[in-house]
């Protein structure tokens, strides 16, 4: 674990990807303490270079030995690689933060949301902090201040992700559909399972349970595992949309007792990592993610009651999925980490 006068070398690994890169811009951003940063990623890109602040890294091989004298190691690498070098990496010291679904529901893993469950980083057995998917995120964060007040019970999302959350190779497939689609040629897909551009996909493996898809088990077994109640009932609908990066949310909530709306924008008011965007409905007046690219908060709007089942709750929640999704998220867990050493 992280000693309390060592140096702080910060290793990210799967540098070259979209989160990866996304994972090195954060710790520029943010002015994260580290002594020493180094970029790992497969021998394929070994010898390459890598943005970071206002200069570059070159890409050294993600290999057991890399690890040594490294005290925290940001996995933005695949499940694979992640079981594979993660416990490497933490029986040479360093604290592993992985962003794959390698570790997620092992029960010697804490799934972190710094802003939802943050004490359990003080018990990390393995030496591994899993960081849970996307989608689950933003929702979480959205949602935990209403629980703590009223008790989740029940919720019911649909999402609207974006083509960034399948890595680099779909951003480009989206962008070549696109511009066959405006030459009015017919769009090739292999990264998508069909064409995503001017349409929408269900673009996720099948999961355990053969009417479910993996993403939508995900947000099922993770909710539970953050909010630390296994009795909480979670019904996704996972959607891909023509979207280079943001996902949007769309959520019905039910609680132990009932919630007004009024007293549900209170508490998302001031809720840590939540911007509320208030007012009467209004066409365009919501959170987008066009605007939400690039930017650290959970943006909450169209919070509001349901109109069958009063006490009920919808929100409307879109977060940038590079940053809160994925790459902010395992920046803030290692922030966390430091701050208690």
């Amino acid at each position: 674990m992280v000693g309390p006068m060592s140096k702080v070398v910060v290793a990210v690994v799967g540098a070259t990807g979209v989160v990866g890169r996304e994972m090195l811009r954060t710790l520029a951003q943010r002015r994260f303490p580290a002594d020493r940063v180094i970029a790992l990623a497969s021998a394929r890109s070994a010898g390459t270079r890598v943005p970071f602040g206002d200069g570059t890294l070159e890409i050294a091989v993600a290999t057991p030995e890399a690890f040594e004298g490294v005290t925290i190691a940001l996995f933005s690498a695949g499940a694979a690689a992640a079981r594979e070098l993660g416990p490497e990496a933490a029986q040479r010291g360093a604290l592993v933060i992985d962003n794959s679904s390698a570790w997620r529901m092992d029960p010697d893993c804490p799934l972190v949301v710094p802003e939802v469950n943050a004490e359990a980083l003080a018990n990390v057995p393995k030496g591994i902090v899993a960081n849970p998917n996307c989608s689950t995120i933003q929702m979480v964060v959205a949602l935990k201040p209403l629980h703590d007040a009223a008790g989740l019970r029940h919720v019911i999302v649909s999402t609207y992700q974006a083509a960034s959350g399948k890595g680099q190779a779909a951003l480009a497939e989206l962008d070549a559909q696109t511009r066959a689609l405006a030459a009015f040629e017919k769009p090739s897909a292999s990264v998508f399972p069909a064409t995503l551009a001017g349409n929408v996909l269900m673009d996720w493996k099948v999961g355990q349970n053969t009417d479910w898809s993996e993403e939508e088990l995900k947000m099922v077994h993770e909710t539970r595992k953050i909010l630390g109640d296994q009795t909480i009932a979670v019904s996704p609908t996972t959607v891909r949309v023509p979207v280079r990066t943001g996902h949007s949310e769309a959520i019905f909530a039910r609680f132990a007792r009932p919630l007004g709306a009024e007293e549900a924008r209170s508490l998302l008011r001031n809720a840590p990592g939540v911007k509320l965007l208030e007012g009467p409905y209004a066409p365009g007046h919501h959170p987008q993610p066009f605007d939400c690219e690039g930017t650290d908060d959970v943006f909450v709007g169209r919070v509001r009651e349901d109109l069958g089942e009063p006490g009920s709750i919808h929100l409307w929640v879109v977060a940038d999925n590079l940053r809160k999704g994925a790459a902010l998220n395992a920046v803030q867990i290692a922030e966390r980490v430091l701050a208690n050493r």
